[in-house]
């Protein structure tokens, strides 16, 4: 003990550091913060896990488009306890995404974004989007063949973005073309500007904590008035506050404890996120998916009318956006119980039954191609030669099930062809072969008039009893 003591004597002596650390500790907080209130400790945690986990990988990991592949596969495979850390790193991006979406839900539904703690709550609004940032652009880094499409893909979605589009899909390419430059920005990106950016705000976030106090629990019919609140909250510290270390801080520490090793558990048992292909450009039969805290967003997309996709590309999460930042400047007192407050109740169960019902949906993805889609066999076509068969052959290598389903297999992101020829006549089909659609490819500089004349004998091989009907947007774009 007197080394230590000595040690600590010696480093005060120089930095000054030992008072305002005792005054950090000591400070008083609310009786009642229990359990509720670990969860931003927990991000804090989960945030420090990927700046050690990242640094460590830093030393195998090449930063360039055409190693970067490679030097993952070796981390993962052959680096000593590569896979283990890679693991980490992605499992505490997730629990990091994941605690700062519920550290945000909780201090909304307490009403602890209320005087004084509005900028709270701004900056905490800041840190949740760029988190998610962080996230995203971490899979981008894998260099695979699912973050070179998601790039793509999210490029040409930005591109019909109004007014903005043309800025925008530069901006994430980084000029016009996908290539070495485009990885440059994603990895400068993730290593330097966004961490910077973040460890700036989440030092202001918690000397904001430190400046205000911590929020006390809400009780029903204590209202926030902004000309008493700050007096009754010191007089209620003074009464009845206890010291942060360690009647409170124990919490922290044991969830903090148990988060961390349940990321080590994690990467131990399931491992590194799985890493495709290299990435190949000329490779169509890609289907490009977010990690799990985006697939809720990629289903909203997938889901809409594609005349409006245009517009919530982009809109969508500036929307949620400026509505997240303008909570305080219209709710900033009053009733802060959520007891008392049945609108916020609401909200936040609309948010999680809204996210929730879309992000099962992504995971099924019905909308992603289907490439796996067993061909159809003369059983299911009804003729084993023949015009009708020899169709099923075209309608089998242009990759038409990929997409279509038809007699019970087959993809589901455009409509069931199985009685098509009810819906449409001859030329309506010829007309969109050719022709193509909003997620359908033309098929016009690439199929035979003998070939086509095959597909829609096929197609017009089955007829439902359904009447034939005009043709319906959803079949025009192969949704």
């Amino acid at each position: 003990m007197k080394i230590i003591d000595t040690v600590v004597q010696w480093l005060d002596e120089r930095t000054g550091l030992r008072e305002p650390i005792v005054q950090i500790m000591a400070h008083p907080v609310p009786p009642g913060s229990k359990w509720a209130y670990v969860f931003g400790t927990a991000t804090l945690t989960c945030f420090i896990v990927q700046i050690v986990t990242g640094i460590a990988l830093s030393n195998f990991f090449v930063p360039s488009a055409g190693d970067a592949f490679e030097s993952l596969r070796f981390i993962t495979e052959r680096a000593p306890f590569g896979k283990l850390i890679r693991g980490m790193h992605y499992f505490g991006a997730s629990a990091m995404i994941l605690f700062v979406g519920v550290h945000a839900l909780r201090t909304f539904l307490w009403g602890s974004f209320k005087f004084p703690r509005e900028m709270n709550w701004l900056s905490g609004v800041f840190l949740l989007f760029l988190t998610v940032a962080m996230g995203f652009t971490g899979q981008i880094l894998r260099w695979d063949q699912n973050a070179v499409w998601t790039v793509s893909v999210g490029a040409e979605q930005a591109l019909r973005a109004p007014f903005i589009g043309k800025f925008a899909a530069e901006l994430l390419l980084t000029g016009g073309d996908l290539g070495s430059t485009t990885f440059g920005h994603f990895f400068s990106a993730h290593v330097f500007l966004l961490p910077g950016v973040l460890i700036a705000i989440i030092v202001f976030h918690v000397w904001l904590v430190l400046f205000h106090g911590i929020s006390e629990p809400p009780v029903p019919g204590e209202t926030i008035d902004p000309k008493t609140y700050k007096q009754k909250y010191e007089e209620m510290l003074k009464r009845i506050g206890k010291p942060f270390w360690p009647d409170a801080a124990w919490r922290d520490v044991v969830f903090s404890t148990g988060l961390v090793i349940a990321i080590l558990l994690c990467a131990i048992f399931f491992g590194a996120p799985e890493l495709q292909n290299p990435p190949d450009p000329s490779i169509v039969q890609a289907s490009p998916k977010p990690d799990w805290y985006l697939i809720w967003y990629f289903a909203l997309l997938a889901l809409l009318p594609h005349e409006s996709e245009d517009w919530v590309i982009i809109g969508f999460p500036a929307l949620v956006f400026l509505l997240f930042l303008s909570v305080p400047f219209w709710n900033n007192r009053g009733e802060r119980s959520y007891k008392r407050r049945p609108w916020s109740v609401g909200i936040v169960l609309f948010i999680l039954a809204f996210v929730g019902s879309l992000w099962l949906k992504g995971v099924h993805g019905v909308w992603t191609p289907k490439f796996t889609a067993i061909p159809l066999t003369p059983q299911v076509v009804g003729a084993s030669s023949g015009p009708i068969y020899e169709g099923a052959k075209v309608f089998n290598s242009k990759g038409c099930l990929y997409c279509h389903t038809y007699a019970g297999r087959g993809g589901q992101r455009g409509p069931d062809l199985t009685f098509v020829s009810s819906r449409l006549t001859h030329d309506q089909l010829v007309v969109r072969i050719l022709n193509g659609g909003y997620n359908m490819p033309s098929y016009a500089a690439n199929i035979s008039p003998k070939d086509l004349q095959a597909l829609t004998t096929f197609l017009e091989s089955k007829r439902g009893e359904t009447a034939p009907l005009e043709i319906q947007p959803s079949e025009a774009g192969g949704r």
